[in-house]
């Protein structure tokens, strides 16, 4: 089968990296995926922003700052926006009628929070079948009570690397790793 891939940046928004919330190598992860981002885009690969809307419980609601994408990050028109409802980005999400529609059967992950909506996310696209991989760097979290963020980030690299995925692949690649394989197909 040809891997058809999209890109899945999840939750890169401002109402997620304020003081009170600080995030581990914020500038690097957004470099991060700016580099892959310009890569997809040469491919004419899909790149998709992940959206929460908090809307229920009032926070991050559509159109307001905390709802906006780091300034930091290069968005394209041509890049597609979901909005989440959950920490997995599938539950009641346009996301697999969007995968689906454009006949993707590979996820590359980046995003933030490595704990929660990329772990949630990552969990329901293996028992999806999806193959995934996971950008060992271009995710972020913060300091949690019995771990620091670069603690939370490792353990669940290792995580992901120790799962057994359902049908499909998951990897764990640093993203300059994850670039050379791509730029050399």
């Amino acid at each position: 089968m040809i891997s058809r891939k999209a890109l899945l940046i999840i939750d890169m928004q401002k109402g997620s990296f304020t003081e009170a919330t600080p995030r581990y190598n914020t500038e690097g992860v957004v470099q991060i995926i700016n580099s892959l981002t310009a890569a997809f885009r040469a491919k004419s690969w899909p790149v998709l922003f992940i959206q929460h809307d908090g809307s229920a419980m009032n926070e991050f609601v559509p159109f307001t700052t905390e709802w906006e994408l780091l300034d930091d990050l290069k968005i394209d028109t041509d890049d597609i926006r979901i909005d989440k409802y959950a920490n997995d980005v599938f539950y009641r999400s346009e996301l697999q009628k969007k995968l689906g529609l454009l006949a993707i059967n590979e996820l590359v992950i980046t995003g933030c929070a490595t704990d929660f909506c990329v772990e949630s996310t990552i969990q329901s696209a293996v028992s999806k079948d999806y193959n995934i991989t996971v950008i060992e760097d271009g995710h972020t979290t913060g300091n949690r009570p019995n771990m620091n963020a670069r603690q939370v980030i490792d353990h669940y690299n290792w995580v992901w690397k120790k799962m057994i995925p359902t049908k499909g692949k998951i990897e764990v690649l640093p993203y300059h790793m994850f670039l050379q394989q791509v730029l050399s197909n």
